[in-house]
This record gives C-alpha cells, structure tokens and sequence, in this order.
C-alpha cells in the first residue's frame, strides 16, 4: 500500500509538472512564431532600404563584392547585412524563450551569438566604407601631387591607398575580436618598419628630390611660372 501511494504521488507530481509546462512550452512556440515573421520582415526591409541607398552600388565601387565572386561567392553585401540582421532577431527570440523555459545554458549561448552579430555587421560596414575612403584618398594624393610636378605620384597614391585599406583591415579585425594583441603588435611593427625605411630613404637617397618638392611646396607660383615658360 505504501509503494503504491509512492506512486500515485510520483505520477501526480509528473503529471502537474507536465501541465505546468505545456502552456509555457505553447507560449514559446507563438513567440518563435512571431518573432521569426517579425525577423522576416525586418530583413525585407532592410533590404528594401539598402536599395533606396545604393549601398550595392557602393559596395561595387569598393571591389569587395568582385573579390567574393572570385571566391564563387554569389551573396551581395545587402543581403549579406540583412540576413545578418535577420539570426540577430530570431538569436533573440531564442535567448527570450529560453529564459522562459528555464533554460539558462541554451540562452547564455545564443546570447553570445546576439553580442557577437553586431561586430560583424560593424566589421562589414568598415570594410566597404574604408575601401571607398582608402580609394578617395589615392585620387586625392595623386592630382595634388601630380599638380606639384613630383615625379612617382602614381606610385605615392598607391601606397596611400594600400596603407588606409590595410589599416581598415587591422579595423575590421579589432572589432570581430580576431587576434586582437598580435594584430595589434604586428601592425605597430609593421608600420614602424615603414616608417623607418621610408625615413632612410628618403635622408639617404633622395635629398635633392627632396628640395626640389620642398621649394615647389613652397613656392607654388614658380613652379606654375615654369610650366608657362614666364619669369
């Protein structure tokens, strides 16, 4: 008789627990539901938004999406950031229903990916707008330079360019937290070694270049009096 009363209660406790459980399990299925329609139309959205921008028009500007395709990488980066932005709502969806389930490991999980998501949103944003910057910047240097009369300003322009891509690179990474001290410490002995060569380069064997881009720096008018033969 005891044994049986065991079992009654044991199957009693089972069965309340059950019924406990089901309205929440309920509940977490319609929030899943409409949170993924939600993500979804999010995501049209945004997609809609990022035409209306032309940001696939930039984003073609900058090489990035021809560098993919090289890859066999069909994504655009606007469908790219719209899905990103898409598992960004549905993670929290899931982190929320796991929290009301009683489920504290599944949702400290996914709250990870939720934190992470946006440094990659970041990172791709940085890559595409840096490549835009470093491209202005290569056009920038070389017609002032190209102005001046210094020979090599194609070449100058170049590096400049390559140095801001490299630099949004070193960026990109920082954010999407990927070997943040030897990036770091690689960057900084990277760019002193630059620094330093370019310094002995340019002491040591261009001194008289040198000058002469000094004096045209300094005296603008000359060299414009030089280019139209007048005194």
């Amino acid at each position: 008789m005891k044994q049986f009363d065991i079992f009654i209660t044991s199957f009693t406790s089972f069965f309340t627990a059950v019924a406990a459980f089901v309205p929440k399990l309920l509940a977490a299925l319609v929030l899943l539901f409409l949170g993924w329609m939600l993500a979804k139309l999010v995501r049209a959205g945004i997609i809609h938004l990022l035409r209306v921008m032309h940001f696939d028009t930039l984003a073609q500007k900058s090489g990035i999406e021809a560098f993919l395709r090289q890859g066999n990488i069909t994504i655009t980066l606007s469908t790219l950031l719209s899905d990103l932005v898409y598992w960004l709502l549905i993670t929290v969806v899931i982190v929320t229903v796991a929290n009301s389930l009683g489920l504290p490991m599944v949702a400290d999980l996914f709250n990870r990916v939720v934190l992470y998501i946006p440094n990659i949103i970041v990172a791709v944003l940085i890559l595409v707008f840096g490549t835009l910057i470093a491209r202005f910047v290569n056009r920038l240097i070389f017609a002032y330079l190209n102005n001046i009369g210094v020979q090599g300003a194609l070449t100058i322009s170049t590096v400049s360019e390559y140095a801001v891509q490299i630099f949004m690179v070193f960026v990109a990474l920082e954010q999407l937290q990927i070997g943040t001290q030897l990036l770091t410490a690689a960057f900084q002995i990277g760019f002193g070694a630059v620094c330093l060569a370019l310094a002995l380069a340019f002491g040591l064997g261009g001194k008289e270049w040198a000058a002469g881009v000094i004096e045209r720096l300094s005296n603008p008018d000359r060299k414009k009096k030089e280019r139209t033969g007048t005194r």
